[in-house]
């Protein structure tokens, strides 16, 4: 079989009929900018996720510089998250000169709430957790851990749209949380597009009028600085004919996570993450990547690709503290971060969208344990 880890042309295919209504809809009307899509766009986001705002933005770096910029966030600043996450994660503390703090990952790859609080200085105003893989962190206890220091929980939740912990949306536990509408996520234009999510009222007012220009949507009336980072009125109206089938996406790649963890469970060189069936009902998890860690992992990579399957190691195999380039503009202790270092030793992503079928599964599945055996 020839099985790419991702399809892009399967995007436009997979709602052909729904996404050229829509667009013919709009270059009908010349509706371009910030106009009636993008605004039923939000609301269907905030309906779903229950978040009183929806913002949407240009792409998922920017939401997160929008949402420190709003909370106040200011050079010196330090702001604690994961060195397993993106460098947009970095990129939004640093383009507004505040340092980001590395923390550990825990077992499930997502932040290690146990490693934070060693973390906190005087100089700490925002914990920033990443919902990776469509997975939310256990953020009671780093709620806990925010309110005792006084600090702003603020979500990178890119990978997250759709992921519950408790029976709570990513994006909706901290004052502002950041989605990623970026093409391979769960929920993808076909461009850049991001959005923020917050409860503050005035968190909102401020970037409703930063995407903008600075000018307020009210008014038209410019009343701060702002940049221009708004969503394109053309993806707002790709992605709200998508997400009419947002559940029976997610439920979708539940399922391939299921059949991955059926098979691959008994393998005692791979681990797997939380299957969607897993004792533990605090999570629903959407999958957005189905991230195993392997033994021998290059030599299983190298041969999956001659078995003509496609598969990624994210970040392009570098954590943030492993990124020299950086690492003078962040602070951590590498002691302190044994488990991502082992991470990324092992960690490799097989296909997981919802144009794989399940002939597909099982013929990865098959060649991993062939491989092993």
């Amino acid at each position: 079989m020839d099985i790419p880890y991702f399809r892009y042309d399967f995007l436009y295919k997979e709602f052909k009929t729904d996404i050229d209504e829509a667009l013919q809809n709009v270059l009908d009307k010349g509706a371009f900018i910030l106009q009636q899509e993008l605004r039923d766009f939000e609301k269907a986001i905030a309906d779903f996720t229950g978040a009183k705002h929806v913002i949407g933005v240009g792409n998922g770096t920017d939401s997160l510089i929008l949402m420190m910029k709003a909370c106040g966030i200011q050079p010196g600043d330090e702001v604690i998250m994961s060195s397993h996450t993106f460098i947009a994660t970095a990129t939004a503390a640093g383009w507004l000169g505040a340092i980001p703090v590395l923390v550990d990952c825990g077992d499930d790859h997502l932040m290690d709430v146990n490693k934070v609080e060693a973390a906190i200085t005087s100089k700490t105003k925002v914990i920033m957790p990443t919902q990776l893989n469509g997975r939310i962190c256990e953020m009671d206890k780093l709620q806990e851990i925010a309110d005792k220091h006084g600090l702003i929980i603020l979500e990178d939740a890119a990978q997250g749209l759709g992921s519950k912990y408790l029976g709570r949306c990513a994006g909706t536990w901290g004052k502002a949380g950041s989605i990623s509408l970026y093409p391979a996520k769960v929920l993808g234009c076909f461009g850049d597009g991001g959005m923020v999510l917050t409860n503050d009222d005035k968190i909102a007012h401020d970037i409703f009028c930063m995407r903008d220009h600075g000018r307020d949507p009210k008014t038209n009336q410019v009343c701060m600085w702002g940049i221009n980072t708004r969503l394109d009125n053309l993806q707002a109206a790709v992605l709200l004919a998508k997400f009419k089938y947002y559940r029976e996406t997610m439920q979708r790649r539940r399922e391939i996570a299921q059949r991955y963890c059926e098979r691959l469970s008994k393998i005692p060189e791979i681990t797997l993450p939380p299957a969607p069936n897993d004792a533990d009902t605090r999570h629903y998890d959407v999958y957005q990547n189905f991230e195993i860690e392997a033994e021998n992992r290059d030599d299983l990579r190298n041969y999956l690709e001659m078995n003509g399957i496609g598969t990624l190691i994210q970040w392009g195999g570098r954590a943030l503290h492993q990124i020299t380039e950086l690492k003078d503009s962040m602070h951590f202790d590498i002691s302190s971060l044994q488990r991502t270092e082992l991470l990324f030793k092992r960690c490799l992503m097989l296909p997981m969208n919802t144009s794989v079928s399940d002939n597909e599964v099982n013929y990865i599945c098959e060649k991993i344990e062939a491989f092993y055996k």
